[in-house]
């Protein structure tokens, strides 16, 4: 007797095992399909942000981040799935419509995009009815000088062709962005592909700035910035300012050149073809771009409101560079056929002494 109930004890607990691990699998299954899969510049969306967006819909977001559109365009080309959405800017929004690489846009499910200014999509004429894409910021590098170490200077990019600053600058090392100011500089547009305003830009960085540059830097220029090493940077103001200590930013004076054609860049939202869960990637978008979650967006990172109507009234603090300061800048755009003779200029530019 003291078997069989032994036999028949042994064969319950069995039964409660399997239903328990059933309700668990069924569980973790759930979860797996209330997860967001963003693929994102590095910390371009504040953590505050996504926890919210967590919180309110009951969701994980799983950030993945990429340091360059180089990158996020050939980890998706080499067949990486399972991203939700995806933040390009708009070059390579251009080239991954002509890929197909994306799904089409319902903007009816995106109701708070009727925030978004008229006036920046009309810059938008690789996606003029946003099938593809929703804008999420538009911004420009600049120009960061350490106003307590230089004094008299020019607010222009000929500051790189200072001599008294040799090696305490660096530009960045970004092909488009660099070949753009100087084109911009030399009075043409940004996209060019005239190989004779080409070359004229290539002898302008070639002979005038790097010179004087300590080298080409994306990754640490900002940190070089903070500790004195380097007093004069190209690159954007949030990563500029994010190494800051308070007390230095007041000796810092952050510039977009005007009356230039600089680079200007718009990063979009984009669903990847095969998304997942393109409704919560919908979800994500139309939360963004609510006016206070957006402001807190633009306050954590010192940006002005460049394309959304009503945030700017929900900022708390003051930006780092105004609307007004993008006015003379050019949206950078695919240049097709023609990337392969800005890659062989950039070659000769990072590589010939």
């Amino acid at each position: 007797m003291n078997r069989r109930f032994k036999t028949i004890g042994c064969a319950f607990l069995c039964i409660v095992f399997i239903l328990y691990s059933l309700i668990t699998l069924a569980a973790c299954r759930n979860k797996q399909e209330t997860v967001l899969h963003l693929y994102n510049w590095t910390y371009y969306t504040p953590d505050s942000v996504i926890q919210a967006f967590e919180k309110k819909y009951g969701v994980k977001v799983v950030y993945d981040d990429f340091a360059s559109n180089e990158d996020m365009f050939a980890k998706l080309m080499a067949g990486s799935k399972g991203y939700d959405l995806v933040v390009p800017s708009a070059d390579y929004v251009s080239i991954m419509i002509k890929l197909n690489m994306l799904e089409p846009i319902d903007i009816s499910k995106i109701p708070n995009i009727r925030y978004l200014r008229p006036e920046v999509l009309s810059r938008i004429d690789y996606d003029p009815q946003m099938q593809f894409s929703v804008p999420y910021y538009m911004g420009a590098a600049g120009i960061a000088v350490n106003t307590k170490e230089v004094g008299d200077y020019e607010r222009s990019w000929n500051i790189f062709e200072r001599k008294d600053l040799k090696n305490r600058m660096t530009m960045m090392d970004d092909m488009r962005e660099v070949i753009g100011a100087a084109l911009g500089v030399l009075g043409y547009e940004p996209n060019s592909t005239n190989p004779e305003e080409l070359e004229q830009a290539y002898r302008l960085i070639q002979n005038g700035w790097k010179p004087n540059l300590v080298k080409f830097d994306a990754d640490g220029f900002a940190k070089s910035f903070a500790s004195g090493d380097f007093l004069v940077v190209h690159g954007y103001a949030e990563a500029v300012f994010a190494e800051l200590q308070d007390d230095q930013a007041q000796y810092v004076d952050f510039f977009i050149p005007s009356g230039i054609h600089s680079p200007l860049y718009i990063d979009s939202f984009c669903i990847p073809k095969g998304a997942p869960h393109p409704e919560l990637a919908y979800a994500f978008i139309n939360f963004m771009l609510d006016p206070a979650i957006y402001a807190e967006f633009l306050d954590t990172f010192g940006f002005p409101s460049s394309i959304h109507t009503e945030a700017g009234n929900y900022q708390k603090k003051q930006p780092h560079y105004t609307l007004d300061d993008l006015k003379d800048c050019v949206l950078k755009k695919d240049l097709g056929v023609n990337l392969e003779l800005y890659n062989s200029y950039w070659q000769r530019i990072r590589f010939t002494p």
